[in-house]
């Protein structure tokens, strides 16, 4: 395994080629996604405190089991449920213990997050968001000041994780050498990933409030989510496929420990 430094068009390229990825198995991909926020939104509303943590522990074995799904795709092999728990049952008891490891220390780092978001905004008027009572401009504003912060917030953890779980699941790196890698890794493409965080952040965050603030601007909110909903859900598959490609973008890789295919996207 050996680290490529690529240019900046990468970014683009990456989303380029998760899109290519998607289109080859969009059932599939969109599957995978259903099953993985219906347990989250079950977790959640059936044991709220201890269901958070659990989705963070579990959280890097669930992302080795897409990665291993989308590496499926491009080797022309059958995707199913079962591709997302690989990363507790496909790459040894070792590699499992590493990656609750991690997920452990993912769920730390993002609780502290959350901590530092939480003092940094109003919680009171962030909570009309997800309330019965009207919305307010205060309360919106509030609302994408809080996304912004927390992506910031975010940033660095996102950083340490990116590669991690790949590295310990595929490649048998210990946890500490893993998050260091990543985060190199992460760093000599920084042009790369800042173009992508960009096109992701229009995609994710400004195309759907153009969408409200057109359906809002004829009156027609009711409208908005109808659309917006499912455009964010194709968003974030496609979004899940190109972490596939950053990581074949990034990482000089003819056969990743545990596989027994593996060809470019």
């Amino acid at each position: 395994m050996q680290l490529i430094e690529v240019p900046a068009k990468q970014g683009y390229v990456w989303l380029r080629q998760g899109a290519w990825l998607f289109r080859k198995n969009p059932i599939g991909f969109l599957l995978l996604l259903f099953i993985y926020l219906f347990a989250v939104n079950l977790l959640m509303l059936l044991v709220p405190p201890i269901g958070v943590f659990a989705i963070l522990l579990v959280n890097p074995a669930i992302f080795v089991g897409f990665m291993s799904a989308c590496r499926d795709t491009v080797a022309g092999k059958r995707v199913g449920p079962a591709s997302l728990i690989a990363g507790f049952r496909a790459y040894g008891k070792d590699a499992m213990r590493s990656l609750l490891k991690l997920g452990g220390i993912y769920g730390v780092l993002v609780l502290v997050v959350s901590g530092v978001l939480m003092t940094m905004v109003d919680v009171d008027t962030l909570m009309t968001v997800v309330s019965d009572k009207p919305l307010t401009t205060e309360a919106i504003r509030e609302f994408y000041l809080a996304m912004v912060m927390g992506s910031v917030l975010y940033i660095p953890v996102a950083v340490l994780f990116w590669f991690a779980p790949l590295l310990v699941a595929w490649h048998g790196i210990p946890v500490g050498k893993a998050l260091f890698f990543s985060w190199m890794s992460v760093w000599r493409n920084r042009a790369a990933f800042i173009v992508y965080g960009v096109l992701v952040a229009v995609l994710l965050i400004a195309v759907p409030l153009f969408i409200d603030a057109l359906f809002a601007s004829s009156g027609a909110n009711n409208i908005a989510p109808i659309i917006a909903t499912p455009y964010r859900i194709l968003v974030m598959a496609v979004l899940y496929c190109s972490f596939y490609a950053t990581y074949r973008g990034c990482f000089n890789v003819t056969q990743a420990a545990g596989q027994t295919t593996d060809t470019a996207a």
